[in-house]
């Protein structure tokens, strides 16, 4: 195969951005295809390169005990674009990175804009790309526009696989009741640029949490359309009333577990249940609901949410709703460097490979930007991370990880990285003073084990 020595990279969502940035760093020269504005998807609002619809959380920072935060480690050491500008735009979130949306989309945009070796389109690329493109990321994203889908699915001959992704409500600070509300982390830990008092948090009795439970179950939902009606969820983003639906102790158990917080209102009081309100911009003028993301109807959620104490006279910036989402029966389809298997020319990044999440879409388009620029190169092209690490356990999911990998199984779903997609460790199993070790304990010393063999795999990885 002859190389241009360009590589088209097609999206500019996450995954897109850090393909193109990371290929562009390595020496290749890219084009960059987005078709927002001019074309504008169900759930986007802007034209920005990386803009984040779902939330404005990267989850937890931690790297040492947490699998998303070495993820974020790994993609630091790595130059990622996305971890770079999330760094330079993070707002307080207790022990998460969290980002102001607005000026995280900006901040990626203008750096892909200068720099020397990146070309932004502003076009969409119907169907497939022309056959005289040798070197291609399809990075569409979860929203993929209908052209490129139903090209895709007649060039793998697979169904296309879907499922609903969710948006939180966003309100407005002034509007909520701090004679009711409070400001604190779970467990007051602090994080990435917090405080420990990053979170806002609502408490309820349990009258009003069961009466929760049933304004949620009873709402009106908003109608799916007929193609849309047997697309399951991903249990990583259910709507809160499909949650409430699964039991009524499940969100208690869940996004409202009241667990590591008490109300300076009332501290001798223990809340049933717990709101939290997470800051969604730098002048955190704007809050987002942490798992509330919803079915229900606009007007369903102005009346059922404004039952929460201190919500009474909210004021929403943006209400939740819901999303189809799309992604590629990638076990069956794509090899080790995310190729297309009976088209080796296209590559795929983010979450239509299925992952799930932005961080880890991020770190797939990451990984086919440096696949891809060695192709532009003529170079010899890497392999994959080690499977001990963060990035190499996602590759090992994608294309080889799942257990169904036969041609057209439906059982492949998408998946956050967490420990256990990597490989066992050994680890030691008593303390210093040589006592066993036992429960969270025995869980801590498994996660750092992992974490600091990933960290030293992922280093002679980079630099080999």
């Amino acid at each position: 195969m002859t190389h241009d020595g360009l590589v088209h990279v097609i999206g500019g969502g996450l995954a897109g951005s850090e393909a193109a940035w990371t290929a562009a760093n390595r020496g290749a020269k890219v084009r960059l295809y987005e078709m927002r504005p001019t074309r504008g998807t169900d759930a986007h609002e802007t034209g920005r390169l990386a803009e984040m619809v779902c939330s404005n959380s990267f989850r937890s920072d931690d790297h040492e005990m947490n699998a998303v935060g070495l993820l974020h480690e790994e993609m630091r050491r790595a130059r990622s674009l996305i971890m770079l500008s999330a760094d330079e735009n993070k707002v307080p979130a207790g022990s998460a990175l969290a980002v102001d949306r607005d000026n995280f989309a900006a901040t990626v945009e203008a750096k892909l804009e200068a720099h020397p070796n990146v070309e932004i389109i502003r076009e969409e690329v119907e169907g497939l790309p022309p056959e005289d493109w040798d070197n291609v990321i399809i990075a569409t994203g979860p929203l993929t526009s209908p052209a490129m889908g139903e090209a895709l699915a007649a060039l793998t001959g697979e169904d296309e696989l879907a499922f609903f992704d969710a948006i939180a409500p966003i309100l407005y600070t002034d509007s909520i009741d701090f004679e009711k509300a409070w400001y604190q982390s779970r467990y007051d830990k602090p994080g990435p640029g917090g405080t420990g008092k990053d979170y806002i948090n609502l408490p309820l009795d349990e009258d009003q949490y069961n009466s929760f439970i049933q304004d949620l179950i009873e709402g009106e939902k908003g109608d799916f359309k007929e193609w849309e009606k047997s697309t399951p969820y991903f249990d990583g983003c259910l709507p809160i009333e499909v949650m409430a639906e699964r039991g009524a102790e499940t969100l208690r158990f869940g996004p409202m577990k009241p667990v590591g917080l008490t109300n300076p209102h009332q501290p001798d009081v223990k809340a049933y249940a717990i709101v939290q309100l997470r800051q969604d911009n730098a002048l955190a003028t704007l809050y987002n609901m942490v798992g509330f993301q919803t079915k229900l109807t606009y007007g369903e959620q102005q009346r059922v949410f404004k039952k929460i104490p201190g919500l009474e006279n909210a004021v929403f910036a943006r209400l939740g709703g819901l999303h189809r989402n799309t992604f590629l029966n990638s076990p069956a389809l794509l090899d080790q460097s995310l190729r297309l298997k009976a088209h080796p020319r296209l590559r795929f990044a983010g979450q239509i490979t299925g992952v799930e999440g932005y961080v880890e879409s991020a770190a797939i388009g990451l990984l086919t930007g440096r696949f891809a620029a060695a192709d532009a190169m003529s170079e010899i092209a890497p392999p994959p991370p080690p499977a001990t690490t963060a990035m190499g356990a996602l590759v090992g999911h994608i294309t080889g990880g799942h257990l169904a990998q036969e041609k057209g199984s439906k059982s492949f779903q998408p998946m956050n990285i967490n420990f256990g997609l990597f490989p066992p460790v050994e680890f030691s199993k008593t303390s210093e003073d040589g006592k066993k070790l036992r429960g969270k304990d025995k869980g801590r010393a498994k996660k750092l084990a992992t974490t600091q063999r990933a960290l030293i795999d992922f280093g002679m990885w980079l630099e080999s």
